[in-house]
């Protein structure tokens, strides 16, 4: 006889995540923004030092990215949504170069991996580079609705 789906308690959607520490709030998390010479090679990127073409330190915006502020792990009715303040850069001395990506990466050694990304998303859905950000104005990527990373 065949079982049925396996079903995993709210709580226990929680907890998936958060032992493993790679998305455990206490960590550090940065977002960093790629140009759109870099292809996710989803089955094998795992650290940051896989991702190439991100943008230079230049016109306000800084190599390695932005530390993500009030990140925090919830669970609602059954969601695990992982999700921080928007990030945001002021474009100064320059524009703040195209980007089509935006990388986020927890900030040290977890489970023995350097930088591990938690994921990455597209900054134009269409796709398309998010085009330069010019001299005084501001760069924000506000998280999706859904968050950063969430599973039901």
């Amino acid at each position: 006889m065949a079982a049925g789906p396996f079903i995993f308690p709210d709580k226990a959607k929680l907890n998936m995540f958060s032992p493993t520490n790679l998305l455990n709030p206490a960590n550090s998390f940065k977002l960093a923004l790629v140009a759109s010479g870099w292809t996710p090679a989803n089955s094998t990127d795992e650290v940051f030092a896989d991702v190439t073409n991100e943008l230079s330190t230049a016109n306000g915006y800084t190599a390695g990215g932005i530390a993500l502020a009030n990140d925090a792990l919830t669970q609602t009715a059954g969601v695990v949504k992982f999700t921080c303040d928007p990030a945001v850069w002021t474009a100064s001395g320059g524009s703040i170069a195209a980007w089509r990506r935006g990388v986020v990466y927890a900030v040290g050694t977890l489970n023995g991996k350097v930088n591990p990304i938690v994921g990455h998303f597209l900054g134009d859905s269409t796709p398309a580079d998010v085009p330069a950000t010019t001299t005084g104005n501001t760069l924000t990527v506000t998280p999706n609705a859904l968050g950063i990373m969430g599973a039901t």
